[in-house]
This record gives C-alpha cells, sequence and structure tokens, in this order.
C-alpha cells in the first residue's frame, strides 16, 4: 500500500507517520498501546479514497522516538495537535483504538477545533485505576525478549490477523525480532494515565462519536450503560465475533462502520 513517511517534532520529540496523501479532508489514526501505525493499513486503503488518511507511530512506539521524557495523556494529546497543525489538515475526523482512542477522546474534548468527528475502537476514559500498570507490566513481561522469527511472533500472539498484526510492529535486528518499544517507557505511561480520572472528558466532547466495541469487549456492559448514559454518541455498534484488536480481526468491517458514519455526517 503507498504511503509517505512524514516526520512531526514537538518540543524534541519526533514522531512519525504514514501519509497516504489525497485531496480529501484529513483522517486520523491512532493505534493502541504497544503497537504501530501499520495495523490500521488494511482499514486505511478505502478509507483513504475520500480522506487524507494519516497513521501516527505514537511516542514511544513504533518507528517514532522511543524513550520520551514526557509519557503523560497530555503530551499525547498534544501530539495530535501538532501532527494536524504540521501536516495542513485543518478540522480531522480522529479514530483511535484502545489507549490510542483514550487520546482521541481527550483530544476531541479538549480541542473541538481540532476534531470534526471522532471515532473510538474498545476504549474507555474511566479512572485511576491502581491495578492497570501491574496488569501492563505482567502482559509485557510475558513477552521474550526477542522472537526467533516473524512466524514464531505469529504463533505468540495468536495466530491469524491478529496475531501477524502483532508481528508487523516488530523489527528485525541481527535475524531475531524485536519490539519496537522500550518496556519501562510504556508501563511509565500506563501509569500516569492511570493516576486519573478522565470520565468527564467524555462528556465534554461535542462533535459527532462513533462508538465501535467488539463482542468480547473489555468494556463491561455496565461500563457501557454509564457511557450512554452520560453522552449519548450518534452511534455505537458492537462487532459480532471480535476482540479486542476487532480492527486487525475485522478490518473491512471497522472500515465500513467507520465510511458509513461518515457519509452519514456529510448527507
Amino acid at each position: 500500500m503507498t504511503w509517505t513517511e512524514r516526520v512531526v517534532e514537538r518540543e524534541g520529540v519526533r514522531l512519525v507517520c504514514r501519509d497516504r496523501g489525497g485531496d480529501g479532508p484529513g483522517l486520523v489514526l491512532l493505534h493502541g498501546l504497544a503497537g504501530h501505525a501499520g495495523e490500521w493499513d488494511a482499514s486505511a486503503g478505502p478509507l483513504s479514497e475520500a480522506y487524507r488518511v494519516v497513521a501516527i507511530d505514537q511516542r514511544g512506539q513504533g518507528a517514532s522516538d522511543r524513550f520520551p521524557s514526557d509519557v503523560s495523556r497530555d503530551a499525547f494529546v498534544e501530539d495530535v495537535v501538532a501532527v494536524v497543525d504540521q501536516l495542513g489538515l485543518e478540522r480531522v475526523v480522529l479514530v483511535g483504538q484502545s489507549m490510542g482512542g483514550h487520546a482521541a477522546i481527550l483530544a476531541a474534548a479538549r480541542h473541538p477545533e481540532t476534531v470534526r468527528a471522532l471515532v473510538v475502537v474498545e476504549a474507555d476514559v474511566a479512572g485511576p485505576d491502581a491495578e492497570w500498570p501491574g496488569h501492563a507490566r505482567r502482559w509485557f513481561d510475558s513477552w521474550p525478549a526477542s522472537f526467533p522469527s516473524y512466524d514464531a511472533a505469529v504463533r505468540f500472539f495468536g495466530g491469524g490477523a491478529i496475531g501477524r498484526g502483532w508481528a508487523d510492529g516488530l523489527e528485525e535486528r541481527g535475524g531475531r525480532w524485536w519490539p519496537r518499544f522500550d518496556r519501562d517507557v510504556l508501563v511509565r505511561s500506563v501509569a500516569e494515565a492511570a493516576r486519573h480520572s478522565f470520565a468527564h472528558e467524555w462528556e465534554r466532547v461535542t462533535c459527532p462519536t462513533l462508538l465501535i466495541l467488539a463482542e468480547s469487549s473489555f468494556i463491561s456492559p455496565s461500563r457501557v450503560d454509564e457511557l450512554m448514559r452520560r453522552r449519548v454518541p450518534d452511534m455505537s455498534v458492537s462487532v459480532p465475533g471480535t476482540r479486542h484488536d476487532l480492527h486487525l480481526e475485522r478490518p473491512g468491517a471497522v472500515c465500513d462502520l467507520i465510511s458509513r458514519f461518515l457519509a452519514g455526517l456529510s448527507a
């Protein structure tokens, strides 16, 4: 799939983006924790027919700077604004999955002049949660330091499209496959987010919003009900037969939902 690498710098941190070009309105994609911009490739292709699609390797991950000193949620939000401004995207559709969805919600709440529509995939803004950093640390500790092959990584991450999506985020060095992030940096990022409650920010979002959930969502039904009571999104959809990484598992379905949602806005 054709894309151009763009580099945006903000306060000394280098952010690498995949820009698919085009003359349409901007659409910015944010991956989840320990993810990478390329995990959106299967969805980005069809969307780029009508939008200028830009996927960001968020700070500390992928090809972006691996050791940023600031891993606060404020930093992730302001990175989004910097990408929009420096790439001349103006008011964008912002799409985020998991921790990327968390950042997307905060960006839409705090910068309504920048975000004209929001798509949240398997993300929430509850908190604080003292157990969250421990869960992240144990998850990273379950990874080998490196993988002997790409196929071994695919198997480790569960196989199929999800396994390939995670394995695609690794880098090959010396015949082995390594994570493109530092464990301690990302655990610190989670710990920073877990100290605060961002629940009120969901209610501050004023732009049209699509909430996409997996059938086996990490967000409980009672929490979904609470989110709906606090602010009813324009559309809320659960995709049958999917898990948390449904954008990897069913990229076509996610792309279709986003396209239908955006078509309804311009109708």
